[in-house]
């Protein structure tokens, strides 16, 4: 092989060592409630998270839990289908929710209201 192809595959090396690769905070997502999707709509998405779709409801569902406030139908959906995306985004679930949901790369959480993430 010849000096000059040699410098050219050294360089490209050196070149893939240093670019910055994507680190996993920047590759998080968490699935919300989408800010135009109507209560109603919210609240039949919601009831379905939380009952036929299997995700963790309890952390939004009495006033002694974190993630209770604020109480709006809005926010305990977020909460609800963070859960149910988080719970089975590996295993064919989506943040869909008719439309009622949207993903977001920046964290929900708030005050004592911790929102899951898993790789």
């Amino acid at each position: 092989m010849s000096a000059f192809l040699m410098r050219i595959l050294l360089a490209l090396l050196v070149l893939a060592l240093t670019i910055p690769q994507q680190s996993e905070a920047e590759s998080e997502q968490w699935c919300i409630a989408d800010e135009q999707t109507p209560d109603d709509e919210l609240q039949a998405a919601l009831d379905w998270a939380c009952s036929k779709g299997g995700a963790d409801c309890s952390k939004m569902q009495q006033q002694d839990q974190p993630c209770f406030l604020p109480n709006t139908i809005r926010d305990h959906a977020s909460v609800a289908f963070n859960s149910y995306y988080q719970t089975y985004k590996h295993k064919g679930g989506s943040c869909y929710f008719k439309g009622a949901a949207m993903i977001t790369e920046l964290d929900p959480s708030h005050g004592s209201c911790q929102y899951e993430y898993k790789p």
